[in-house]
This record gives structure tokens, C-alpha cells and sequence, in this order.
């Protein structure tokens, strides 16, 4: 466990000059290796992909995709999330998910969703907290992990009324 929580965590969003530490966080924290498709999403994205710093040290990520649905309305995709083991518990996966539902809220989009592997018990956990439910179960999502199988997890943001 990493001492002194008065250390500051800060958020950068994610660009061609620093995408290779987004490559290296990834390399360690998942099991499978990302395509360029991937990373041309996350830039894409803008301000909803981000990196993580502690004590300026590039720590986690979030990765997100922007989908438009057929009614024409966007929801955001949550590629990865994840945070390396020595730094986990510190609130900086809950600074990164914050992060993507408040930009949600302030840009009107509805929906963010995403995969969790259904033994992923901390993860479906996780979300739970933040207001994401199950909404799906997908049998054989995952090629080269066992179990193949994923759950959907959604999150629905209720927009305000606007006044006209």
C-alpha cells in the first residue's frame, strides 16, 4: 500500500504525446493486447479518455469510446478502466469513473455501459456503486479468457429538464 494520502491524484486527457503511457498501463493491467482501432477510439474521445497521476506518476486510465445509437443519440462506451495493484484502494478508479459520469451529465449523453467478465465480482461491485446495473449477459464474449462470459453493465444518467 502506497503511504501519504495527502498526495494529490490529477487527471490528463490522453494525446498523441502521451499515448504510449496508456499502452504501457494497459500492458501490465490486462490480459489481452489492444488494436490500433482501440487507441484511435480513445483519442477520439477526447476528454472522456484520461490518465491518472499520482505524486506524478502515471498510475491508471480510463479509455472510453463514443457510440451513436440509431435514434441518433451518443452513449459512451467504457473500453478500460483500471488502476495498478500498489495504488488501488485510493480512491483514483473512483476519481476516473467520476470523471466520465459527471462529462456525461454536462455533455446530455444518457448512457454509459460496458463489459464486465461475470466472475469479476470487485468490478461488477465497483460499478454498482456508481448506479450501474446488469442489463445483459453475453455467452461467450471473451475469446481467449475463461469464463468467455461477460455481462453488460449500464448506467442511465437522467438528464434535467431544460427550461424553455
Amino acid at each position: 500500500m502506497v503511504a501519504n494520502s495527502a498526495v494529490s491524484v490529477s487527471l490528463d486527457s490522453v494525446r498523441d504525446k502521451n499515448l504510449m503511457q496508456l499502452k504501457k498501463l494497459n500492458s501490465v493491467l490486462f490480459p489481452v493486447r489492444y488494436n490500433d482501432k482501440y487507441y484511435a477510439d480513445a483519442l477520439a474521445s477526447h476528454h472522456f479518455t484520461k490518465l491518472a497521476y499520482y505524486s506524478d506518476i502515471c498510475v491508471g486510465s480510463i479509455a472510453c469510446r463514443l457510440e451513436k445509437k440509431e435514434d441518433g443519440a451518443i452513449r459512451v462506451y467504457i473500453m478500460t478502466l483500471g488502476v495498478l495493484a500498489p495504488y488501488r484502494g485510493l480512491g483514483i478508479g473512483t476519481k476516473l469513473l467520476n470523471h466520465v459520469i459527471d462529462l456525461s451529465s454536462k455533455e446530455n449523453i444518457g448512457e454509459i455501459y460496458l463489459h464486465v467478465q461475470t466472475n469479476n465480482e470487485d468490478a461488477i461491485n465497483f460499478y454498482k456503486k456508481f448506479g450501474f446495473e446488469i442489463t445483459e449477459t453475453i455467452k461467450n464474449y471473451y475469446m481467449r479468457i475463461t469464463p468467455p462470459d461477460c455481462y453488460v453493465v449500464t448506467k442511465y444518467i437522467r438528464q434535467p429538464l431544460s427550461e424553455k
